[in-house]
């Protein structure tokens, strides 16, 4: 993955919804990047969970990361993260 020649730490950032979809398609290019190199999907996902984690604890401490995820669990269950793939 390669920044644009724009991009400058001096930069303003971007507003916070622009700046969630710009990280998005960051990820979603170095998700495809890896996995054209035979990285395991899992192995992906287990390590991007790992590293999203260790960021908001970093940010935001142990106790508030681990109340943000009490609330997962309803979140998954509910449907909130699953893809639904419509066929033609």
């Amino acid at each position: 993955m390669s920044h644009p020649s724009h991009w400058s730490p001096s930069r303003d950032f971007l507003p916070d919804q622009e700046q969630k979809q710009a990280a998005l398609n960051y990820l979603n290019e170095a998700w495809a990047e890896a996995r054209h190199d035979g990285v395991d999907g899992d192995c992906l996902a287990q390590a991007s969970l790992f590293a999203a984690f260790a960021e908001l604890v970093g940010t935001y401490g142990e106790d508030a990361v681990a109340k943000f995820v009490e609330g997962l669990a309803a979140r998954v269950r509910s449907g909130e993260f699953s893809v639904v793939s419509f066929k033609n």
